[in-house]
């Protein structure tokens, strides 16, 4: 390894070297902030230029490029393995500069220093070779082109308007003072020895660099994984042919979690969501498994591939690809998909499923799982979910569904040797399968329309589908949910209902028996029963039958068509004759305490904290008994400050641990957070004897979930494990 200090400017009009970023290498990330910070940078340096008081002029150091030379011909060509968007963003400032000057002799001085090299082998002999993704918007730009819209023009462009406004505010800078700015931008140049007994990994380098202001993602690091140690013409086939149009460009985005679900399936095992703070954590399991797994990384990309087409069915909302051959298998099994991962939006079944779509479409050890047996599974998975969503349940579900891939469960699964109910129902009481009883209990009496907001137009629109016994667009923004009695009471409704009318309205109005879904609700309203049973007469939906063959609608018809509603929802979501009574989970399990406890940083912890009570905080080695999330909260916060591994000072920035010098100025704007700050006692300020101004409050204001996420915050900022911190429910 040879580091160099040069400047920037220095690294870019060497005339013999061109710069050759691998196709894999992600494509330009630099939005407005960075851009701006990088114009704001060149400015200081030109303003120290411009001081007549300053003797040491000042530099800027730009961070770090590392390069591997390969022979190209009878030039050279740099192959950068990190800094490629440090040396796009200069080379973009810098065509945005030419093309603003006026001076012909200037451009040409731009164009053939730094943007084109007679020595290239790259098209139109231009310096820097992008990846495959920006190459044709930046050799646009170079050649003075219209460049098609995307993060490569709105950075030139940018860097265009941000040089035009320079200009009409303080005329004094010119042209020279920006190419002289760019010798003052300091790079660390790091040669990599191609001697492979010199060990200089291009991997490893890349691995322990992250480039400014935007983090590698795990899909970066897989990729480069892959990819990096090949030569440039192996890495370019590869990418080329195989990663980019088979992974990449069919996954997109979801490329990091894509490879995060397929290392859970192929593990059997649970894998935090990946996020800033754990993707090298991530990328550490994902590189140890290919190492132990794979004979080569060519291997690797054959078996992952496999996989690509199946988790798009998954992750795609409206499927076009054909999954079976059989139309009516297909569309089933599409929309089956799209309830599980759209409709009720169940993550912790997509390596279970992407498993399942793997023995349907190819089989494995022999064994295929057939469409009759795929879509069975998928409707007792769909059964389980929505059932444990009524009761508020999805606790444990993301550490524990992806286990039931252990135990050949889903080849024993084809094999017809177990069912998915044999597999749902054994786990242990809080991951059970809710019972008939249980739907009836918690349908009579629950808030439909407000508390499962984010299911009811689904399971009332499955309702619907099984009556009817055709599709219901239930998605579409037209139909709606109707409430029969309206949610105002008007004179006629309050005789419509009778002498309880204010107890029946307030017991029955979100209750599923006052619902149906329609076509026109806003149209119907506040209208007498009369009036809405001629227009509900005209809907098309089956749920207008229930409606209007009644007289009136009071608490006796409500409570009718309650006990119709829960009927067809059981129906529709249905269990065998011999589970619909039975305790659907393991007796035989005794939970442990980690079943009643969790982390904030696990991945439902949110979801976990969210409608139940605390009974205490485990930190380290300390236990405090708590019967609040606030007083989580502060307990949390409290172990910060008083322990001196931490430091505190770094969470007073977020207004969420504030002095009572800043409380004071923030009440002063908003008396109402007068309330929602309280000491370490529990105290607001106005009870605080003698308060002075590093007096200590904590915002305490927040719902549980929030509570969750803000201690996961600075668990991940003080760089704490996912044990560090638990949590007893009660």
């Amino acid at each position: 390894m040879k580091p160099e200090s040069h400047s920037i400017s220095d690294v870019l009009t060497k005339n013999v070297t061109s710069f050759y970023i691998p196709p894999f290498q992600r494509s330009y990330a630099w939005g407005k902030p960075e851009i701006e910070r990088y114009f704001s940078d060149v400015l200081r340096i030109i303003d120290s230029e411009l001081d007549t008081k300053q003797n040491d002029k000042l530099e800027h150091f730009f961070g770090v490029i590392v390069i591997k030379d390969e022979k190209d011909g009878f030039a050279s060509k740099s192959v950068v393995v990190d800094g490629q968007q440090r040396l796009t963003t200069t080379l973009l400032f810098l065509i945005a500069l030419r093309d603003l000057e006026a001076d012909l002799a200037k451009k040409e001085i731009i164009t053939q220093n730094y943007l084109t090299n007679n020595a290239s082998s790259f098209q139109d002999k231009i310096k820097l070779k992008q990846v495959t993704k920006d190459w044709e918007s930046y050799r646009a730009l170079v050649n003075h082109e219209p460049a098609k819209s995307g993060i490569i023009n709105n950075a030139y462009l940018l860097f265009s308007k941000l040089i035009n406004d320079k200009k009409k505010s303080n005329p004094q800078i010119q042209f020279d003072h920006y190419i002289k700015a760019t010798t003052k931008m300091n790079v660390a140049v790091i040669f990599l020895d191609e001697r492979p007994f010199k060990g200089e990994d291009p991997q490893i380098i890349y691995e322990t660099l992250n480039s400014l202001g935007k983090p590698l993602t795990l899909s970066d690091l897989v990729r480069n994984f892959v990819l990096l140690n090949m030569d440039s013409k192996n890495q370019a086939n590869i990418y080329e042919n195989t990663w980019h149009p088979k992974i990449e460009s069919i996954l997109n985005e979801n490329t990091s979690e894509f490879f995060r679900d397929y290392l859970q399936y192929k593990k059997a095992s649970s894998i935090k969501v990946v996020s800033d703070n754990n993707t090298k954590e991530v990328y550490h399991l994902f590189k140890d498994f290919v190492n132990k797994t794979f004979q080569n990384h060519k291997d690797f990309i054959s078996d992952i591939v496999r996989y690509v087409n199946w988790y798009k069915w998954i992750i795609t909302e409206e499927v076009k690809d054909t999954i079976s051959t059989n139309s009516s298998n297909n569309s089933e099994i599409i929309e089956l998909l799209r309830n599980i991962f759209h409709d009720i939006k169940a993550e912790a079944f997509k390596p279970f499923v992407l498993g399942l779509l793997e023995y349907n479409q190819c089989g494995a050890n022999g064994i295929k799982l057939r469409d009759d047996m795929l879509i069975s599974i998928l409707k007792t998975i769909r059964t389980y979910l929505i059932r444990r969503r009524i009761l508020g349940l999805s606790q444990g579900e993301n550490k524990n569904i992806v286990l039931l891939i252990k135990d050949r469960n889903i080849e024993k699964l084809a094999n017809a040797e177990v069912t998915m109910i044999d597999l749902l129902s054994n786990m242990f009481y809080k991951m059970r399968f809710p019972n008939n009883s249980e739907m009836e209990k918690a349908l009579m009496t629950m808030d439909f329309y407000d508390e499962l907001k984010k299911y009811s137009k689904f399971i009332l629109g499955k309702i619907e589908e099984h009556n009817a016994k055709v599709a219901v667009p239930f998605r579409n923004p037209k139909i709606a949910i109707e409430h029969i009695m309206p949610q105002k009471l008007n004179n006629r409704w309050e005789v419509e209902l009778g002498l309880n009318s204010d107890h029946i309205h307030k017991t029955y109005l979100h209750n599923i028996g006052n619902l149906i879904l329609t076509e026109f609700n806003s149209e119907i309203g506040n209208k007498s029963f009369a009036d809405k049973k001629v227009k509900l007469n005209t809907s098309s939906l089956n749920f207008r039958l229930d409606i209007i063959n009644k007289d009136i609608w009071n608490e006796t018809s409500i409570q009718t068509h309650q006990h119709n509603m829960i009927t067809w929802f059981l129906e529709t979501f249905p269990l065998p004759d011999n589970y619909q009574k039975k305790s659907n989970w393991n007796t035989k399990i005794v939970e442990n305490d980690e079943s009643n406890t969790f982390s904030p940083l696990d991945d439902d912890a949110g979801n976990m904290a969210q409608g139940n009570k605390p009974t205490a905080i485990y930190i380290g080695n300390t236990i405090t008994r708590v019967t609040s999330w606030q007083g989580i909260f502060i307990n949390f916060i409290k172990y910060i400050k008083e322990n001196q591994d931490y430091d505190f000072d770094m969470i007073l920035e977020e207004n969420t641990v504030v002095k009572w010098a800043t409380l004071k100025s923030l009440i002063d704007d908003n008396d109402s957070l007068t309330n929602r700050y309280k000491t370490f006692d529990g105290k607001i300020w106005d009870k605080v004897e003698n308060l002075s101004n590093d007096e200590l409050f904590i915002h305490t204001n927040f719902s549980a979930s929030a509570f969750m996420d803000k201690i996961a915050k600075i668990m991940n900022k003080f760089s704490m494990p996912e044990d560090f911190v638990q949590i007893s429910l009660k």
